[in-house]
């Protein structure tokens, strides 16, 4: 009897934990999204746009900020990290966003943020319905992220020298939308299974997720739209 009890204390501690995880993630990426949008709004205001310059800068702060993330993650200095991240990202989808509302296509923008609310809430309601493991995606979905961050330094590259992607931009915008897609299936798995514990770590892998399909699912929709 005392075995059988400090099995279910032990399961009910565990489910606690998991559900706090969930919660905190939740509310902290919330939060993180506003922040973000804010930002974004910032960069619209004051006119930012992309050039050489920037996008090194957007580059190596994609790379460098998660770091801080995650070294500061277990502690309350992880917070300001998770938000300069959020919101360095937020205000680096400025110039996009401008140029659509600019040439009068907010639908495209409306369309794109539609979509990814969408296809989020659908992935999260399966896997927390479902209970599914996807931790099986791991490699798959870190390779895939790396691979996807290094194409785009190299098609940022060939723009800048008035090299026309056309089918590949697009292609390359599908397939990382199905990566992320992905991403939000395998985050939400590991928070659910106790993978992952730390609801800071979880809140960045959940954004850069919903970020990048946001803004790669708004270029798919304006590349169609030229069309």
């Amino acid at each position: 009897m005392d075995y059988n009890a400090s099995v279910i204390t032990r399961s009910e501690t565990e489910v606690l934990g998991i559900n706090k995880v969930l919660k905190n993630t939740y509310l902290l990426l919330s939060m993180t999204l506003l922040f973000a949008a804010a930002m974004a709004f910032v960069g619209i205001a004051i006119g930012f746009q992309m050039n050489i310059v920037a996008l090194i800068v957007f580059f190596a702060g994609a790379w460098f900020l998660p770091n801080f993330v995650y070294k500061h993650a277990e502690s309350a200095a992880g917070i300001p990290w998770i938000f300069a991240y959020t919101g360095f990202l937020g205000f680096f989808l400025a110039p996009m966003v401008g140029h659509y509302l600019s040439a009068g296509m907010g639908h495209v923008v409306m369309q794109a943020l539609a979509g990814t609310a969408l296809i989020f809430l659908s992935l999260s309601g399966y896997v927390l319905t479902t209970r599914k493991n996807f931790s099986f995606m791991r490699g798959f979905i870190f390779t895939g992220i790396m691979v996807l961050f290094f194409g785009a330094i190299a098609m940022a590259v060939a723009s800048m020298f008035g090299v026309a992607l056309g089918a590949l931009h697009m292609a390359f915008s599908a397939a990382a939308c199905l990566l992320m897609s992905g991403l939000i299936l395998w985050q939400t798995s590991e928070i659910i299974h106790g993978g992952e514990t730390n609801y800071i770590r979880a809140t960045a892998g959940l954004f850069v997720a919903i970020w990048s399909l946001f803004a790669n699912l708004m270029s798919l929709l304006g590349m169609s739209g030229d069309e």
